[in-house]
């Protein structure tokens, strides 16, 4: 079993550009990085995913991890692998799909929601476990369901997560997040976007002591 180590960051923090435009990829994408974002994930059910993945993994720094979600079948792995991207984050366990990602080098993320499922992911390879619906889970069931995981996986929080609530999964021990809505939805632009990104992040900093 290949398990690819999650990297370390200033802040884990992935956002989450679902419906994502090629067109806007390059500005969109820009604004994030300059903001302090080093971990983009652009999920397939956007327009065009494959090519927007590709042109962000182009323009990227060394050092930032571009990738896709809503990853379900090994055929997306390949694509994926196709065009540079090493983060792939799925909403469901297919083993097969986690661990042809990670035989690639890729950082893998699948979603997650019960301890059969956690346990499945972990003994899949995977580099860590995305808790979604969080809202729904809260942090105090992410905590009781970590009590029975291999301790190397990274576990992030997604769904109904933003920056008003980091603090309540900080008493936790959980640092890592997906940020979707609170970040970016479909039609906004750059600026508004930066916007976003730099409250997000001084609202890290605040509590994580950035």
């Amino acid at each position: 079993m290949t398990r690819i180590p999650f990297p370390t960051m200033k802040y884990p923090l992935i956002a989450i550009l679902r419906g994502l435009k090629p067109s806007e990829t390059e500005a969109l994408v820009g604004a994030l990085i300059e903001a302090g974002f080093t971990a983009i994930e652009i999920p397939l059910n956007s327009p065009e995913p494959f090519r927007s993945i590709e042109m962000a993994v182009k323009m990227a720094p060394a050092g930032c991890l571009i990738g896709a979600g809503t990853v379900l079948t090994t055929e997306q792995v390949e694509q994926l692998d196709g065009v540079g991207g090493k983060l792939m984050v799925s909403p469901n366990v297919e083993p097969a799909v986690i661990s042809l990602a990670a035989a690639k080098g890729m950082i893998t993320m699948p979603g997650v929601f019960t301890p059969t499922e956690a346990l499945a992911a972990a003994k899949a390879g995977a580099t860590g476990l995305k808790f979604f619906p969080a809202s729904v889970l809260g942090a105090s069931g992410i905590a009781a369901i970590r009590t029975v995981l291999p301790p190397e996986l990274e576990i992030a929080a997604v769904g109904g997560v933003s920056e008003t609530n980091f603090a309540d999964y900080a008493k936790i021990g959980i640092k890592s997040f997906g940020l979707g809505s609170s970040l970016y939805k479909a039609g906004m632009d750059a600026s508004e976007v930066a916007t976003r990104a730099r409250v997000t992040l001084a609202a890290y900093d605040a509590v994580y002591g950035g």
